[in-house]
């Protein structure tokens, strides 16, 4: 449920800060004042596609914060939980700020996240209902995801085994196609991966092995230098008529008789003993060194052939060894993959058949559920419609096979909602046939239907009256109200019968200042619900008549509210 909605430079909105209860809260106000806005500023929060356009006039960024008392949602704890968000006190604040340089930032109770994990935990939260549902009425492609949702329990584990085998169909049904295109190039293709393969393997490269044979060969490639040098340094150390640790052994004792006379000079004793020391371990490590030196021309030539093998490997495949042996990985698999299909053409066309066969009866299942689903779907819409004034509208689910084995990731079936407005019609395309008003009872009806199946707490509906009036405007009223008892509803609306229901009312109202518009937000009492009432009945000019409806309205609502 949305507690509390912040709104900072969206629009119009230069500062707005919102309070929201449960059960449902209408928003009005004339055209253009701001209310779609706040809509659109819940949308941005539960990841909605933003943009710079957005951002209000002369401001560097917007900011949009919001707090959410979540639902008991095992699937939303799971979500959060895989995010790393903390939400023990079932509480999550949303906030968001959009800025002019493109930048997005969302934080979800003080943790980083992008809007594709915004808009998976949106799902969750929030559900508008506006025009744009209007427009997947129309859109017949979309029919297949609204049943699939009324029928989740028992089409999406048959939907998932569907899929799964799906895309094992696919990879079958392309290796066979590519393999039937281009034979002569599957074979010289398969030819070249087995050369490459087994060159490489052949080689058996090791991920360090160039940098320590290069190293190999630099001290057998330059042996009579380091065979120089390191005599020198033991001669000098040790040998000759004045060794160099001799000298300065006598030096370092002459210092050591000195140095209880004075801090400085015991300083420099013990530099010069340390001085003396060190050089004593260079003086033996190099002798070591030259203990073990020795000269091998064989190994100086199997290095440089083996050097070349690497060169040659890395020209063909790679900068490096590790790019090589990355490369031999991808190739290996690439192999495998081949083998597998290569094996046997005849083979490979049975498992395709085989196949096709498994996805056909799995097709079919779905296929059985989603048609089952559909006779229960029709039987409830019609149902709603009765209670919207729609009594005597006919809906059914109308299904169209696809062509035999044309599969597609969604199954066997192409579904649109047909619907006969009128007795002795024939039944036809909802798209074609339902007016304006229709498809607005029609989506109302199916989304009291779905909202009994989903875990949405915030359902917010923008405007989805439009085109109704009279005796429908207050079906529509009722049946908002009814959602409202277990929903938490937002809802923008120009029908006077849908704002009364509501138990909280808001007035969006714009103002100009400083030759900038912006909008102001009212909570109203009962007194200022009843003259809001009055304008949505009879526009600008409110009489003794009109405020007396939109009072009747109002206890008609909630009996026993009077006019303070």
């Amino acid at each position: 449920m949305l507690q509390e909605l912040t709104i900072d430079n969206l629009a119009i909105i230069k500062h707005l800060t919102l309070e929201f209860a449960d059960q449902m809260t209408v928003l009005t106000g004339e055209t253009g004042a701001g209310k779609s806005i706040i809509i659109d500023a819940v949308g941005l929060l539960a990841g909605s596609r933003g943009s710079q356009e957005y951002i209000r006039r002369g401001e560097d960024k917007l900011h949009l914060q919001g707090q959410f008392a979540i639902p008991t949602d095992p699937a939303l704890d799971h979500l959060l939980d895989t995010m790393g968000i903390e939400h023990n006190d079932g509480t999550l604040i949303i906030s968001r700020e959009i800025y002019r340089s493109g930048r997005n930032t969302i934080r979800v109770n003080g943790e980083l996240i992008n809007t594709t994990m915004l808009r998976k935990i949106g799902n969750h939260l929030v559900d508008i209902q506006g025009q744009n549902e209007h427009q997947r009425l129309m859109q017949p492609e979309t029919h297949l995801g609204m049943l699939d949702q009324f029928a989740a329990t028992a089409v999406q584990p048959l939907l998932a085994k569907y899929q799964a085998h799906y895309r094992d169909y696919v990879k079958l049904k392309t290796a066979v196609e590519q393999k039937q295109a281009n034979e002569q190039q599957w074979a010289q293709r398969l030819d070249m991966l087995r050369y490459q393969v087994k060159e490489i393997a052949d080689a058996n490269l090791k991920p360090d092995e160039e940098d320590a044979l290069t190293s190999e060969r630099e001290r057998l490639a330059h042996y009579q230098q380091i065979n120089n040098a390191l005599q020198q340094a033991v001669t000098t150390f040790n040998d000759g008529e004045a060794p160099v640790l001799d000298q300065i052994a006598t030096v370092m004792d002459a210092i050591n008789n000195i140095a209880d006379f004075d801090d400085d000079y015991d300083q420099l004793s013990k530099s010069l003993n340390d001085a003396y020391y060190a050089l004593q371990d260079v003086a033996n490590e190099a002798g070591r060194q030259l203990d073990m030196l020795e000269f091998d021309d064989d190994r100086l030539n199997a290095i440089d052939q083996r050097l070349t093998v690497i060169g040659d490997l890395e020209h063909k495949y790679g900068d490096t060894v590790n790019d090589v042996l990355a490369y031999y990985t991808k190739i290996k698999q690439e192999l495998n993959s081949m083998e597998e299909a290569a094996d046997d053409s005849n083979d490979l066309e049975a498992r395709l058949k085989k196949s096709t066969a498994v996805l056909r009866k799995l097709g079919k299942q779905l296929s059985q559920a989603r048609q089952h689903a559909a006779h229960e779907l029709a039987k409830r819409v019609h149902q709603q419609l009765q209670e919207l004034y729609m009594a005597k509208a006919d809906f059914e689910v109308h299904f169209a096979n696809h062509a035999t084995d044309q599969f597609t990731s969604t199954g066997i079936d192409d579904v649109e909602f047909y619907i006969r407005t009128n007795p002795g019609e024939n039944m036809g395309p909802l798209a074609k046939i339902a007016s304006g008003g229709e498809l607005s009872r029609v989506m109302l009806a199916l989304k009291t239907i779905f909202a009994q199946n989903e875990g949405v707490t915030s359902i917010i509906f923008d405007e989805v009256d439009t085109g109704v009036s009279g005796r429908v405007a207050q079906a529509i009223a009722d049946k908002i109200k009814v959602i409202a008892a277990h929903s938490q509803v937002l809802c923008i609306t120009h029908l006077p019968q849908v704002a009364a229901v509501a138990q909280h009312h808001f007035l969006i109202k714009k103002t100009v200042r400083d030759n900038r518009t912006t909008t102001r937000v009212t909570v109203l009492t009962v007194p200022q619900r009843v003259n809001e009432l009055a304008r949505m009945l009879s526009g600008e000019k409110i009489t003794r008549l009109t405020k007396e409806h939109a009072q009747e309205l109002l206890e008609m609502a909630h009996p026993g509210t009077k006019k303070d």
